[in-house]
């Protein structure tokens, strides 16, 4: 009598054979470990490249342990994304093998291969995956910590298959035009600001603070131009000028130091203090000189970095620079108090009038020579910055297209502008209202004809051969 040859081996492969449960045991528990593993590799991941390199930096100063291991793992960042990896996905692939082994002892083929895809996946998803991401996203220091040391054995034990796998994605990102490094940095510029804006919402700085730590950083990108005390407000003495008469301007001027000019003012050739004036005065030898107390200065152009320049001015110990033009021309002159005020803001000083005085929510009095990015942000409107002009004044006559009289009126979109004050052809003062639209209907002054901005016009300068007048200098 014959025996079927096909039926009973498929039965006799889905019956367990003695031993089986050995198998499905130790399967199981390398199943457990494997998944520790991987939610091992995958926390480290979020850990190791979560925790701010200033705070590793301080961790290793304080020689807590595992953070001599975390910054030196960090010094090559491609080698350990590459090592977590690699470890991850040994490890993945290794529980999915054996998962599949132990279901092919109970299942067919086909029942097997679909438990392992959705068992595995469903436990690597939850237990390899989600939830130890975000313990690490919650705990990134002290998890770090404790991972370090353990992560760098698993570099060590991989070795091998990390260098192969590092250079081989070096190669690949080299081909198609990608980094082979890792971006390392600090913190960026962007994220310092956001810090400092989310410190103030949450009131853990203040607003002055905010504003300050503001202005430092726009101080980066500040030019000598914006910083400085124009030429029309320099007060300055001849180098033929007595000394009595240097002092006596001095005093009128309420200044401790003003420049000292041979000619005009486009031939700076010094500086000098009252208090070489007045020790001059009182205990040289022989008839005083002016001379002999003119201290050398510094010539910068008005394109200069405010940043660059402060750091020369310490340097250098001067407390005066002069900027000059592109031809030569002095343009105006910079004292260490003008870019100090840069930083904390204007320091007012006797009657002084500051930049920037609020009448009501939506009306401000503005100085005409106040930058139109500090009128922006101060009054928290957009007027449009402009290479042929910097300040509000200047934005008036290049909307005006003329000269200005005091009372006139012109309108930016939401923004009506009154001038205040003149001197001469001068604006002094500007009164800037921010309008709703009930506002703006009711407006009863016909705004100024507004030329072009972008079009080309003559540019009013004072006749720098004038008589020198009072200045914020010193």
């Amino acid at each position: 009598m014959g025996l079927s040859s096909s039926a009973p081996v498929v039965d006799l492969l889905q019956i367990p054979m003695p031993g089986d449960s050995v198998v499905t045991v130790l399967g199981a528990v390398a199943i457990l470990v494997l998944v520790g593993l991987s939610a091992f590799f995958s926390s480290s991941e979020i850990a190791m490249f979560s925790l701010p390199q200033h705070r590793i930096d301080s961790l290793v100063d304080e020689g807590v342990t595992g953070a001599k291991t975390i910054a030196d793992m960090k010094q090559n960042p491609h080698r350990l994304l590459v090592t977590i990896l690699v470890g991850n996905n040994i490890v993945n692939v290794a529980m999915t093998s054996i998962a599949t082994a132990l279901f092919g002892i109970y299942l067919s083929r086909g029942q097997s291969v679909l438990a392992t895809t959705f068992g595995i996946t469903t436990l690597v998803l939850i237990f390899g995956e989600s939830a130890p991401k975000s313990y690490a996203v919650e705990n990134t220091e002290s998890w770090a910590l404790r991972i370090a040391r353990p992560l760098k054995a698993s570099e060590y034990a991989l070795y091998p298959l990390v260098v192969l796998f590092d250079y081989i994605v070096k190669g690949v990102n080299a081909v198609i035009g990608g980094s082979a490094a890792i971006e390392s940095t600090y913190v960026t510029r962007d994220e310092i600001q956001d810090i400092i804006e989310t410190g103030e919402r949450e009131g853990v700085i203040e607003e002055e603070e905010r504003e300050m730590l503001d202005r430092i950083f726009r101080f980066n990108n500040t030019i000598a131009k914006e910083v400085m005390t124009p030429r029309l407000d320099v007060t300055a003495v001849a180098k033929e000028d007595s000394v009595e008469e240097a002092i006596e301007t001095c005093i009128q001027a309420d200044h401790e130091r003003v420049p000292v000019y041979e000619g005009n003012l486009d031939n700076i050739i010094g500086v000098v203090t009252v208090r070489d004036l007045v020790r001059e005065l009182r205990y040289s030898e022989g008839t005083p000189s002016l001379e002999r107390v003119v201290k050398p200065t510094l010539h910068v152009p008005e394109s200069k970095n405010a940043d660059e320049l402060l750091a020369e001015m310490q340097d250098n110990r001067l407390q005066m620079v002069t900027v000059i033009d592109e031809f030569g021309t002095t343009e105006g002159i910079i004292t260490l108090e003008d870019m100090v005020e840069e930083i904390v803001g204007e320091i007012l000083e006797g009657d002084e009038e500051a930049p920037v005085e609020f009448v009501d929510d939506n009306v401000a009095v503005v100085q005409g020579e106040v930058n139109i990015d500090e009128v922006n942000e101060i009054l928290g409107i957009d007027l449009p910055e402009g290479e042929e002009f910097e300040t509000l004044a200047g934005f008036v006559f290049n909307r005006a297209g003329r000269l200005v009289e005091e009372g006139e009126e012109i309108e930016f979109d939401e923004i009506r502008i009154r001038i205040e004050r003149v001197d001469n052809t001068r604006i002094m003062s500007a009164r800037v209202t921010v309008l709703d639209g009930d506002a703006r209907a009711k407006g009863s002054s016909a705004p100024v004809e507004a030329a072009d901005s972008t079009d080309e016009g003559e540019a009013v300068e004072a006749d720098g051969d004038g008589e020198p007048a009072q200045s914020d200098a010193e």
